[in-house]
């Protein structure tokens, strides 16, 4: 069993947690469900559930119609998944400033780690 996370920011607001809030009932239970696979089977989790975007970035995928979800995450030491930002995807590709905000988000984390000890 994977441990999972929401990423915070330093301010204490979550972009992950926030999303979710957003999504109507029937989606958000999807993605729920989808975080459950993911902690259930963390790096074993393969397409179409999951999928690596590069650079360590995964995304978990949830689909209701025609609705996609997508939540960007990445594994940290251990049995840990960090869940950083999520977004409604409407194009074929992955947007590249979702992708860019999960490696800050990331990188924020690993660093307050870090100094946090």
């Amino acid at each position: 069993m994977f441990e999972i996370e929401f990423y915070k920011k330093a301010d204490g607001k979550c972009p992950v947690e926030d999303f979710l809030i957003s999504l109507d009932a029937r989606m958000r239970a999807k993605a729920l469900r989808a975080i459950k696979l993911l902690a259930d089977f963390g790096n074993a989790l393969r397409e179409p559930d999951s999928k690596p975007i590069g650079d360590g970035i995964f995304e978990l995928r949830a689909k209701l119609g025609t609705d996609i979800v997508r939540i960007l995450y990445f594994f940290c030491e251990g049995q840990a998944v960090v869940l950083t930002n999520g977004f409604m995807k409407k194009t074929q590709k992955t947007p590249d400033n979702q992708i860019r905000q999960a490696r800050i988000y990331r990188a924020d984390y690993l660093e307050r780690r870090k100094q946090n000890g």
